[in-house]
């Protein structure tokens, strides 16, 4: 089967500064040795030798198995995780609603797209499935955040992956924005310091020079 760029999904890119990104990174994958790793058997605690031979599975971090598994030459062969596995897109495409993210992928929306630009076999149905179950679950989330004060927050976000949560968040602060225009709470118009100072240096001119002009009188 022909190899797909899936660059319009995800950039391969790490962005070292966001944490959410450099937590996604680190999120584990199956991998299958396909050369012999020499003297790094102490990577696998089932390894009795000092290297890994073909064959021997790992989970590796993603970085490192993006790393390993290039278009030139593949070191390891990877599957995908669990979670976007056939039986788990079957469970997120009937209702994502009922999935447990928080527990079973705190970074599921992140960390899949990562994995778009591993060009595996699936990556069409996984990046199908990323954007059904955001679909999905973005109706409840917000709706959510509009009913929060009459609910427990923290049972409504319990669920939620992180990306959800600060979806959840947003929608707080965007309620609480609306209420106060509303209630005519929004801050009100003032005067610029600018101005303030500029009619401040005009009134004590404006007070010399009719002293000047009382004096003159006098």
């Amino acid at each position: 089967m022909p190899k797909t760029s899936f660059t319009r999904y995800h950039d391969d890119k790490q962005n070292f500064f966001n944490i959410n990104d450099i937590l996604a990174s680190q999120e584990r994958i199956p991998c299958t040795c396909e050369i012999t790793l020499h003297r790094l058997g102490f990577l696998n605690p089932s390894n009795e030798g000092g290297n890994i031979v073909p064959g021997a599975k790992l989970d590796f971090p993603l970085w490192l198995a993006n790393g390993l598994h290039g278009r030139r030459r593949n070191i390891v062969s990877i599957e995908l995780p669990k979670t976007y596995k056939g039986s788990m897109r079957e469970i997120l495409s009937a209702d994502a609603n009922i999935v447990d993210m928080h527990k079973n992928a705190p970074y599921f929306y992140a960390f899949g797209s990562k994995l778009l630009n591993l060009q595996h076999q699936e990556s069409t149905d996984v990046a199908k499935i990323l954007l059904e179950a955001f679909v999905g679950r973005f109706r409840k989330i917000m709706d959510g955040s509009q009913n929060a004060s009459h609910t427990d927050i923290n049972q409504l976000t319990e669920k939620l992956s992180c990306i959800e949560k600060r979806l959840f968040s947003a929608g707080q602060s965007s309620l609480t924005g609306f209420l106060s225009w509303e209630n005519r709470r929004i801050t009100k118009i003032t005067m610029s310091e600018m101005v303030g100072s500029h009619r401040k240096r005009k009134r004590a001119v404006m007070e010399e020079v009719e002293e000047e002009e009382e004096a003159e009188e006098d």
